[in-house]
């Protein structure tokens, strides 16, 4: 589309935004009719680890919110010379799960416990037993049952419980609603009804009967809504909170908001039966998109939905690239020591392609990437941690490999449930995630570790913002009754050029002898949490 055309695009609002909450950076996407990126902006932020939760304040939220805004339409006036004044529609979208909960006055409670959190093991359990479905410790239901079995102040003054991308919508809307795939990361979804599960709802309510509270859960659950769906308009009030210059309009349609494991399967075209995709980032999570029902209970499996309501099969990792980027920016510590500065990207491409030249099984080498704790391996603190013995090959090329395949380390164990004890079919994978901007590396290293061809498309960088701004799209551009499979496929994805790998023999090797290691390895993982005190102390 021509510089002039896309200017009038934006000016008659021909475009669809998408804003999403990642764990390290909060993105906007604004795209054309075409699905093209028109411009973007971002804000760096971190989690913080305070009174013994993992949170992001709200003053960060929204400041976070605004300023990838105003960056974002800081580009489309730089390249179109356009004041950015209205949009054909918007979605939001953050990490799944975790708690946010408000009184009748709209007051936060208790600070925002994210996803990181390992806190509730007590109530996933109870509740898992309970409903005969696992419950995993990261979902909104486990924190707020956990802070009833803690008898914590603030419940009984419950009026409204959602997750981040819920809260903004809401904000920003006034409607308490989420999309069926962020609220399958709160309750147990119904797969005739697409509903919270009415039979868990009232066993969960009769569960808590006894201590009084004046609300039941159907009463503080954001209402849900399928792909496709109008959720609501921007206020005045939220036209105002999203830009600070007051040039934006209310009246805004707005999609339902997602979770990113949503905007990921969007992203990456897998919403259909037996697609699947993996988001690599500060967590790792695996999405498979079901022909039929797990036969029984996994703890190491999630059981969620599509944007559109398919039931998904979910490996979800606390831990992936963190404890990696923390090595690569000791690298660029001692780069810069020496009197050599480098690009970031020139960094990550050098110090993952010495992988490729590195033993099959990288040499003898262990790592653990735990900052925090790791549901599927059973360890309920973060303790990273490095080991080799002495005959271990102890190289540069070799050090870089074991932190990739402890990248995907956790993952492969709950995969391997999937493929091997389900017998699920997948006719293929995609994945996304910055680790995939170095070509090649990271993709075929994933690939051997979980025997299964990768596939990274050429839009893969464009990440859950740009999934979010899909869903937008698809609500206001979509055909009668065309569903949301169809779209992708036929609109969105049917150009797009992608690249595959098969899994190498060698690679395939060499991470069996790995994850063997990691397997009976984690008895010193468990050693570190047990003897190595947090901060020094005691």
């Amino acid at each position: 589309m021509k510089q002039l055309d896309l200017k009038e695009a934006i000016t008659k609002g021909e475009t669809s935004l998408g804003i999403e909450f990642g764990s390290t950076r909060i993105k906007a996407v604004l795209i054309d009719r075409r699905f093209e990126t028109i411009a973007s902006g971002s804000y760096e932020w971190e989690n913080q680890l305070k009174d013994g939760y993992w949170t992001y304040n709200q003053e960060d939220i929204l400041k976070g919110l605004q300023a990838a805004y105003r960056e974002m339409k800081q580009e489309v006036e730089r390249n179109y010379g356009a004041t950015l004044r209205t949009v054909g529609s918007i979605g939001f979208s953050a990490m799944m799960h975790g708690y946010l909960a408000f009184d009748s006055t709209g007051k936060l409670l208790v600070p925002f416990r994210t996803w990181r959190n390992a806190t509730t093991g007590a109530a996933a359990r109870e509740l898992t037993d309970l409903f005969q479905f696992n419950i995993p410790e990261r979902w909104s239901i486990a924190h707020l049952y956990q802070a009833i079995l803690n008898q914590e102040e603030h419940v009984p003054h419950i009026n409204f419980v959602t997750t981040l991308a819920g809260y903004i919508h809401w904000l920003l809307t006034g409607k308490k609603v989420i999309g069926i795939g962020d609220a399958s990361g709160i309750f147990p979804i119904d797969e005739a009804s697409r509903n919270y599960h009415p039979s868990m709802v009232k066993q969960f309510n009769e569960l808590i009967a006894t201590n009084g509270y004046t609300w039941k859960l159907e009463d503080i659950l954001p209402k849900v809504f399928l792909s496709g769906d109008q959720a609501g308009e921007l206020t005045e009030l939220g036209a105002g909170i999203l830009d600070l210059d007051e040039d934006l309009q209310p009246g805004i349609l707005l999609c339902p908001p997602e979770g990113d494991a949503g905007t990921g399967m969007v992203a990456t075209n897998s919403v259909r039966k037996r697609t699947g995709n993996i988001s690599v980032g500060t967590s790792i999570f695996a999405m498979i998109v079901l022909e039929k029902e797990l036969s029984k209970v996994y703890p190491e499996i999630d059981m969620v939905t599509t944007p559109n309501g398919s039931p998904v099969g979910m490996v979800h990792a606390n831990n992936c690239s963190s404890d990696l980027n923390a090595w690569m920016g000791l690298f660029r510590e001692f780069s810069e020591a020496m009197g050599y500065g480098v690009d970031a990207g020139e960094l990550f491409s050098v110090l993952l392609n010495k992988a490729l030249q590195a033993d099959p099984d990288g040499g003898g080498l262990l790592s653990y990437g735990y900052l925090s704790g790791e549901n599927i391996t059973g360890i309920d603190k973060g303790r990273p941690l490095f080991v080799r013995s002495p005959e271990s090959n102890f190289n540069l090329a070799n050090f870089m490999r074991t932190h990739l395949f402890t990248a995907f380390g956790a993952l492969k164990l709950g995969m391997d449930i999937l493929t091997e004890s389900e017998q699920v079919a997948i006719d293929s994978i995609l994945a996304h995630g910055g680790l995939f901007k170095t070509p090649i590396v990271g993709q075929k290293i994933l690939a051997g570790a979980l025997n299964v061809p990768i596939s990274v498309m050429s839009t893969a960088g464009e990440g859950g913002a740009w999934g979010m701004a899909l869903l937008a799209s698809y609500m206001i551009n979509k055909d009668q009754e065309e569903s949301l499979d169809n779209f992708l496929e036929q609109k969105v994805f049917k150009e797009v050029e992608g690249q595959e790998i098969a899994p190498d023999r060698a690679d395939v090797k060499g991470f069996q002898a790995f994850i063997q290691r990691y397997q009976a390895g984690l008895a010193i993982e468990q050693a570190a949490v047990d003897h190595l005190v947090e901060n020094g102390r005691e």
